[in-house]
């Protein structure tokens, strides 16, 4: 898979003097505003050390979402007017591209939600370990929430905090029981117990 597109950021603003033929979702598109234009580089390596998603990715992802309509997703004029829908991004990008990004963003969420939950079912974690890898990845989509520019309060992060902690409970509960039930091979069916050598 090919990694950044060749289009990086520059220091170029985009013109203002566009904004009237732009349609007016576009220009009223407020997502992303914290971020000065320019700071693509930056982003990146801050995704990059926490995250598996590159600002590429994230940017065209959370377009593709708040872009859908009954019929699909505006992939068109999401890359048409990406310089104006986030300030880090100065170049168009045809809808290959966005679907493309938006379909590498899935595919990694998927990927990192498979390994972490492997991780709490596999017993290698002891519950405080896991509330501390809950925690430090609680705190970083917070971040990236608020980048976006979503407003958290202290009782919506207490209660999505909670929810979380609730269901890592389910979680720990239920591979304990998962790990000492007869597991069946979904390839050949052989049955083993699974803490058979």
């Amino acid at each position: 898979m090919a990694d950044e597109p060749a289009d990086r950021p520059d220091d170029d603003p985009v013109s203002e003097d566009l904004s009237d033929d732009l349609p007016a979702d576009v220009r009223g598109y407020e997502k992303f505003s914290k971020i000065e234009g320019g700071t693509y580089d930056r982003a990146n390596e801050f995704l990059r050390e926490r995250t598996y998603i590159t600002a590429r990715e994230w940017a065209l992802a959370r377009l593709c979402a708040d872009f859908r309509t009954e019929t699909g997703v505006e992939m068109t004029k999401i890359g048409e007017n990406l310089p104006h829908l986030v300030p880090f991004m100065t170049d168009t990008y045809s809808p290959q591209a966005v679907n493309q990004a938006r379909a590498s963003f899935e595919e990694k969420v998927r990927t990192a939600g498979a390994t972490f939950l492997y991780g709490a079912m596999s017993d290698f974690f002891t519950a405080e370990e896991l509330d501390d890898v809950m925690y430090e990845s609680t705190e970083v989509a917070k971040f990236l929430l608020e980048v976006e520019g979503v407003d958290l309060t202290v009782e919506a992060e207490l209660e999505a905090e909670e929810r979380i902690s609730e269901v890592m409970r389910e979680v720990r509960e239920h591979s304990v029981a998962l790990r000492h039930d007869e597991v069946r091979c979904p390839e050949c069916g052989h049955s083993f117990e699974a803490d058979e050598d």
